[in-house]
């Protein structure tokens, strides 16, 4: 059976999942995690790619960009595979593959679903029971969304910009979400969305996708997912 094809568009947020292979390890010490952020800065900036959260988990990683051509993300995610493979494989004296062949890609409705999304992706080192607080885990956007470290890598999109007036507010704002956990209706979604390259949003999103792309991408469930 064929694989079914990422969707990427323009403009639109992508959440993306890249897994070790056979789900193996992928950071082993903090100059990795650092060099692997070093990567995706470089790339994202060549590519024309924003960046508006991540997390760098032992075994895979999670980021949410937005592309500004169709080609974009494809771009930035080769590139790391190609600089950050080789500097793993010289540091550990290893060849061989390090991710799994194929990243897992989701579009995100943005106007009701982005947010969710950034929480979900910031939040993955508490679900995992790796820490208790999402601040404390130091290799995630937690940090920058919440103004905790300056705003380099990252790019803030206009449903967070959304959250008020001034950037201090926005950080507040963007910090009081978490005071309550995500639903696990929705953590389920977006998990699944992104499991099976589909998109996450509710139908309309969908057929407009579908439009936009010129194909059907097949709806994996009927009806609009439960918000947030």
């Amino acid at each position: 059976m064929p694989r079914k094809p990422r969707m990427f568009k323009a403009g639109v947020p992508c959440h993306v999942i890249q897994r070790g292979n056979n789900r193996s390890v992928c950071f082993f010490e903090p100059e990795n995690y650092l060099f692997y952020l070093e990567c995706l800065a470089l790339a994202c900036k060549k590519y024309h790619v924003a960046l508006h959260a991540y997390v760098l988990m032992t075994n895979h990683v999670h980021l949410l960009m937005t592309p500004k051509d169709d080609s974009g993300i494809s771009a930035v995610m080769q590139s790391i595979g190609r600089k950050y493979v080789q500097y793993i494989n010289k540091a550990l004296c290893r060849t061989g593959t390090l991710f799994e062949g194929r990243f897992k890609a989701s579009l995100i409705q943005a106007d009701c679903y982005l947010l969710a999304c950034m929480r979900y992706i910031e939040l993955n080192p508490v679900r995992a029971n790796m820490v208790k607080l999402p601040e404390d885990y130091l290799w995630s956007s937690y940090h920058v969304n919440t103004g905790l470290k300056p705003r380099k890598l990252l790019v803030a999109h206009p449903s967070y910009l959304a959250l008020g007036n001034e950037i201090k507010d926005i950080e507040a704002q963007y910090r009081s979400l978490f005071l309550r956990e995500l639903e696990l209706s929705t953590i389920n979604n977006i998990s699944n969305a992104a499991k099976f390259n589909m998109p996450y949003g509710d139908n309309l999103f969908k057929q407009e996708i579908e439009l936009a792309l010129g194909r059907s991408i097949g709806f994996d469930k009927r009806g609009r997912p439960k918000k947030d």
